[in-house]
Formats: structure tokens, C-alpha cells, sequence
């Protein structure tokens, strides 16, 4: 009996931990590159923009980030692209004939605090790679570049990733 007690007692400190594990997977590291998109206002169309701009710079961005190991890697591979990147944004907004500005600067930019997946993101000044689209009034979206947590949703594929825990798959498999 006390076996069977301290084995459930073990298991439930582990779904615990587990739990506590997946809500602490979105913390952002001290040592990160985030990504911001500002669009020029909350209307359909300024968001739409905002969000074909966010496709194609992810793209450029996962391709030539892909094989970086280290934050000061990415810096480089970034300041180095950051051209093209720009190239990238006058393409789709000519595409789209959207008429407004638009600017890409990489440095420290300020952010709001957030709440996404339970987990409180304080404002502050973050190193980042910052696009507004025109005014920059409209609700933004960011991410981040270093360690790469944008692209932790998809594999290579395309499929959606799911991250399990271990302990967690076995208590649900035997215990349930």
C-alpha cells in the first residue's frame, strides 16, 4: 500500500512539474531578437497588409535564420539581410498597392507588455527587428527571431508541431 501511495504521490508531483513546464515553454530568454510589425491602423486593410508582410518576412527570415546557432549569428545574418528584407515589404505593398511609408530598423524598440498563452510579457526596450506600415496605429503583432520561437509551430513540412511531455503521455496512456 505505501508503494502504491508513494507512486501516486511521484506521479502527480511529475504532472505538476510537467504542467509548469509547458507554461514556462513561452518565456522569452534575457538574450533574444524579437520581431515586430506595426500596421497603420486596425482597419481590415491595414491589417490585412500587415499580415502579408509578416508571411513574406518569415519566410526570408526562417530561410536565412535556419542554420544560426547563436545570438550574435543572427545579429549578423539580420544587419546583413536587412535590405533585402526591406526589398521583401516594397514588393508586397507595390503587389498590393498599398501607397503608404513604411520603415525597417534593427536596434532596441520599444514594446508593450503582453499576455499570450497565460504568460505576461512586461513592456520595455527589446532588441528587435522593428517594420511599421505607414502611421503605425494598429494592433501589432511580434515574435521571436533568437531562440527561434516563431517557428517552433510548424515543421519543415508544414504540419503543426505538438510538444509532449513524457511522464505525462505515460500517466495519460496507464493511469487514465
Amino acid at each position: 500500500m505505501k508503494k502504491l501511495i508513494l507512486f501516486i504521490l511521484t506521479v502527480a508531483v511529475l504532472i505538476l512539474v510537467s504542467n509548469n513546464y509547458e507554461q514556462n515553454y513561452y518565456i522569452i530568454p534575457e538574450e533574444s531578437i524579437r520581431i515586430r510589425i506595426i500596421p497603420n491602423s486596425n482597419n481590415i486593410k491595414d491589417q490585412y497588409i500587415k499580415n502579408q508582410v509578416k508571411a513574406n518576412i518569415e519566410l526570408e527570415l526562417q530561410e536565412d535564420l535556419k542554420r544560426v546557432t547563436t545570438i550574435d549569428e543572427s545579429r549578423r545574418v539580420i544587419k546583413k539581410n536587412i535590405n533585402k528584407y526591406d526589398d521583401v515589404i516594397e514588393t508586397v505593398l507595390n503587389n498590393e498597392k498599398y501607397l503608404k511609408k513604411h520603415t525597417i530598423d534593427y536596434g532596441y524598440h520599444y514594446f508593450p507588455e503582453k499576455i499570450y498563452k497565460g504568460v505576461k510579457y512586461s513592456e520595455g526596450e527589446y532588441e528587435s527587428l522593428l517594420i511599421t506600415l505607414g502611421e503605425a496605429k494598429g494592433d501589432n503583432w511580434w515574435c521571436v527571431l533568437f531562440p527561434p520561437i516563431c517557428s517552433l509551430e510548424e515543421d519543415e513540412s508544414g504540419q503543426k508541431i505538438e510538444y509532449s511531455f513524457l511522464v505525462k503521455e505515460m500517466f495519460n496512456k496507464y493511469l487514465k
